[in-house]
């Protein structure tokens, strides 16, 4: 494994992070109709990718691992789960990162970023990760009904108060991201990463901005690293749907992988793909993060895919895409290729509520 700063801070973290996210499923149905948590095959993917050296973990307090959209009946079990596997590690040995925003409860601050919500669901997640404090801390998405600098300023006190040393933000427009990070350095909050969707299919967001010609340079710009979350476009980049849908696949019970993924436009981009895969001798997953490493080198960006894996083989199959270095050639070659089945992800952003109306 090879490690890098995040951002401009002095916090190390492997080049891969294991998400958690999506996590191996049974074959049993809850009283709700969703899959359960294969509990015990998920913890051994955590030990394992401990095994292979890697230190960042990232989850969320709205996670449950097979369910594609929460809801306050399943929230929860992912940080569960991560807390009862790392209780033999070192916790220094470790990276983990966490969320909050969503539905956690059925009455009135059971979401949001009010300072409320925020007290009471850092506690729960420590609870439900058996640690003293996370290391990173992430505003999953806006809140337009509570200012930014009261959420801000709860997360200032919980800095000083040592349950959370580092903060990041999910899917904040480019302009909130600035703004946020002036009154960040004015509470002495350490704001290091912003957490965002890429891949090689999805190089941009919407309408709303590009990732790549906005995002990007903000974070080069303010010394942000950005964790890519679904680097694999949900499995899709992996290869294993270029003959149709697997049974055990995420795509078999999760109807948005066909709708945005599986078209005849895009299975045959993914099919040039492969090829190239097969030319260089490595994984169509493996051709897929290398490439976001190479996006890294030339942007000068630091950029960690996180990854999820419901098999073992899956993890050890990604760890390997570290040691690929691709040409410029391969890199163009593949950049090219992607602009003829780029996919938008629809709808805009929420801009974030502010006391102060200036920039």
């Amino acid at each position: 494994m090879k490690y890098v700063s995040l951002g401009a801070s002095g916090l190390k973290v492997s080049k891969l992070s294991l998400g958690l996210w999506h996590l191996p499923a049974s074959s049993v149905k809850d009283e709700y109709g969703v899959y359960n948590v294969d509990v015990g095959l998920a913890k051994k993917i955590i030990y394992r990718a401990i095994d292979l050296g890697i230190n960042f973990f990232d989850t969320a307090n709205i996670y449950h691992g097979t369910q594609h959209i929460p809801d306050i009946h399943h929230v929860g079990l992912s940080e569960r789960i991560l807390g009862e596997a790392i209780k033999g590690y070192d916790r220094e040995s470790l990276v983990i990162a966490t969320k909050v925003r969503f539905r956690m409860a059925d009455h009135p601050n059971g979401e949001g970023l009010s300072r409320k919500h925020i007290m009471w669901q850092i506690r729960e997640s420590l609870r439900r990760l058996q640690l003293d404090y996370v290391d990173i801390y992430y505003f999953h998405r806006p809140d337009p009904d509570t200012p930014v600098e009261e959420s801000l300023e709860a997360v200032s006190d919980l800095v000083r108060s040592g349950k959370v040393h580092y903060f990041g933000t999910s899917r904040f427009h480019p302009d909130d991201v600035r703004y946020i990070y002036r009154y960040c350095r004015d509470l002495h909050i350490p704001y290091i990463v912003l957490q965002e969707p890429y891949n090689w299919l999805e190089r941009h967001y919407g309408e709303v901005y590009e990732t790549e010609n906005q995002v990007f340079p903000v974070a080069k710009e303010l010394g942000l690293g950005i964790a890519a979350y679904i680097p694999l476009a949900q499995g899709v980049l992996t290869g294993k749907y270029l003959s149709g849908i697997p049974p055990s696949s995420r795509g078999a019970y999760v109807d948005e992988i066909s709708r945005r993924y599986l078209t005849p436009k895009t299975i045959e981009v993914l099919k040039e793909f492969h090829n190239i895969a097969s030319e260089l001798g490595i994984s169509d997953s493996q051709l897929a993060l290398a490439w976001i490493f190479k996006v890294s080198e030339v942007s000068g960006v630091t950029v960690i895919p996180i990854v999820g894996a419901t098999r073992i083989e899956h993890l050890e199959d990604n760890v390997v895409a570290v040691d690929i270095n691709l040409d410029d050639y391969t890199f163009k070659r593949l950049s090219d290729l992607s602009r003829k089945a780029l996919i938008n992800w629809s709808g805009g952003y929420v801009r974030v509520k502010r006391m102060l109306q200036h920039n």
